[in-house]
């Protein structure tokens, strides 16, 4: 009999008491707020070294599951962004080799869905915080910064669609959509008029409540991205670790 066994990985000691926090606070018995014993108790209770523990607090501040609030040592639990979790979710589809052209596949998937969810499930105050988004795409008047305007847009229209599990799914495809876009609104100057009317048009429909409307302008929006690409002279079959770019952290929100 031949048969050969694995080694058993030796996972080091903070992270099984990172990991031992993050079981109690995806069980709900950690909520975001909650303040966590001093750094001694906790080594206390785990049985381990106030290094080791201060490890893993280290690390599940780094995902944005524990912080500190102003003018206190003590770790609080937070509840983790969507850029926490979204440039998470972007280094891995860099690493599994993601293409330009798989981006703007889920983006042609997901995007007019959720246009028409926001249409549907709009309030007013989403409309007015489009209305703003649209307007710093225009007063960016084709500066560096339009292209954060641009998705601050689409992040907005998510947040109107009152599902967040949509608002996080959308979110790594967008921080994988800034560099690429931003190439090619800075080789077509055409390409920001383009948006602007659709970002127009995609207002009038969900303020109308127009499912329909929406979802179709979306996806004559994200159909006019490829095109744009294309124009541009970006190959949407390189993956995005080829293109050096998005590897990159993801831009600061405007």
């Amino acid at each position: 009999m031949n048969l050969q066994f694995e080694p058993i990985p030796v996972e080091p000691t903070y992270r099984k008491v990172a990991g031992a926090l993050i079981d109690h606070i995806i069980a709900g018995r950690l909520q975001a707020g909650d303040q966590l014993p001093p750094e001694l108790e906790l080594a206390r209770q785990f049985g381990v070294n106030r290094s080791t523990v201060r490890e893993a607090l280290r690390e599940l501040d780094s995902a944005g599951l524990l912080g500190r609030r102003r003018g206190s040592k003590r770790m609080v639990v937070m509840r983790p962004g969507t850029g926490h979790v979204g440039a998470g979710v972007r280094r891995a589809l860099v690493l599994h080799d993601v293409t330009y052209l798989d981006v703007w596949e889920a983006l042609m998937i997901l995007e007019p869905a959720l246009a028409a969810n926001a249409a549907a499930r709009r309030r007013a105050p989403d409309i007015e915080r489009l209305r703003a988004a649209a307007q710093s795409v225009i007063d960016a008047d084709g500066s560096p910064r339009t292209v954060l305007h641009v998705v601050q847009f689409f992040r907005v229209l998510a947040e109107a669609s009152d599902n967040p599990a949509l608002v996080l799914a959308q979110e790594p495809l967008l921080q994988l959509l800034e560099p690429s876009l931003s190439a090619m609104i800075g080789q077509l100057p055409q390409a920001r008029t383009r948006i602007v009317d659709a970002q127009r048009r995609l207002i009038e429909a969900v303020a109308a409540r127009d499912t329909e409307s929406a979802q179709t302008w979306m996806a004559k929006h994200i159909r006019d991205f490829k095109r744009g690409f294309e124009l541009a002279g970006i190959n949407m079959r390189h993956t995005l670790a080829q293109s050096g770019r998005a590897a990159a952290p993801a831009a600061t929100r405007p």
